[in-house]
């Protein structure tokens, strides 16, 4: 039975997403994925996770990492993430994530995983030295989604071929164990001017905690004179603004700075180049450092009042924990009936 032919899924929409717990949290994560979030939280039930699961794939401090699990969940309250509209939790939290993980790792194929060009890029040259779950990253990432039958998933191009192999692996469970229908088969949510935010520094590469150059990127913990600096100093190129319709393909920096400006005032990216079309760099940059610290600076405020207290963010994550259980906890045992797991 092929997908095409599959019954279609018939239960409730959902929308999930997550945030890996490693590294500072920058402008690229707050366009791309936390203003998404906000905005989706009234059009269905919401879950987002903080993937420290996912973070241990490579090696992590342990006592960093829950300081890291902390700020992003600061940062989903400071972003405007409601707890009583959306579930937010920790992954590790659920146990139903591992126990899911391991039976798509049961029904992928490593045809599959062997075509993931994420893999590729973070295992380098060295790939025997990453660690399994490295490799296995993506079946974890579809655990999470089918976990809560999620039928929609914010994501940026990046994490467009993981959400194919979710489905690869729903449509595969489906037909294997004569579940037709049992999970859905979830659809990418890519939209907005700014779902992949570039860095400051090099305008064909994504906006990353991992880059060494902190001038790369805007941190959501930067003051206003630090964010004021880091757009002045960012990179651009002889030329003005462009014109309306003006092809961009070869100012990958000019392009970058324009949908950051768009996504921030919730403008169209023609908006933008209409406005200052003609002008020079000497007047977009102060505009778009001003823009850019309006409104950041009452997401940085709250992510500090919040983290200096964890004691609201933790009762955060445990209520989230304890609702998304609620969700996984039937879909898992759910499963290993289907599967035919002994039980008692």
């Amino acid at each position: 039975m092929t997908e095409a032919s599959s019954p279609a899924y018939q239960g409730p929409r959902r929308i999930l997403s997550g945030i890996q717990a490693s590294g500072a949290l920058h402008l690229g994560n707050y366009l791309g994925a936390l203003k998404r979030f906000t905005a989706l939280q009234d059009a269905a039930p919401t879950f987002v996770f903080v993937a420290d699961m996912h973070a241990i794939t490579v090696w992590q401090d342990p006592a960093l990492l829950t300081a890291q699990t902390r700020e992003i969940a600061a940062a989903y309250l400071a972003s405007g993430l409601d707890p009583k509209k959306t579930v937010i939790f920790p992954q590790s939290a659920v146990r139903a994530h591992a126990d899911l993980a391991w039976v798509f790792n049961c029904v992928a194929r490593l045809g599959w995983l062997d075509r993931m060009t994420q893999f590729k890029e973070k295992s380098g040259k060295h790939k025997e030295r990453a660690s399994v779950g490295l490799y296995t990253y993506p079946v974890l990432q579809a655990a999470d989604i089918l976990l809560y039958k999620a039928t929609e998933v914010p994501v940026g191009e990046d994490q467009k071929q993981h959400l194919e192999l979710t489905r690869d692996i729903a449509g595969k469970f489906n037909n294997d164990f004569g579940a037709p229908g049992y999970f859905p088969l979830p659809e990418p949510v890519i939209q907005g001017p700014a779902t992949r935010i570039m860095s400051l520094r090099d305008g064909s590469a994504k906006m990353s905690k991992s880059d060494p150059s902190d001038q790369s990127r805007i941190n959501l913990t930067d003051d206003a004179d630090a964010i004021a600096a880091k757009i002045k100093k960012s990179k651009t190129d002889m030329g003005v603004m462009p014109q309306v319709g003006e092809s961009l393909d070869d100012r990958p920096e000019v392009r970058n700075l324009i949908a950051i400006y768009a996504a921030l005032s919730d403008q169209t990216k023609d908006q933008v180049t209409a406005q200052f079309a003609g002008q020079g760099f000497g007047a977009f940059k102060p505009a778009l450092a001003d823009l850019a610290v309006e409104a950041l600076a009452p997401v940085t405020a709250e992510m500090r009042r919040l983290m200096a207290d964890p004691t609201e963010i933790d009762r955060v994550l445990k209520d989230g924990a304890e609702r998304a259980a609620e969700v996984a906890d039937p879909v898992v045992a759910e499963v290993k009936k289907i599967v035919g797991f002994w039980q008692a």
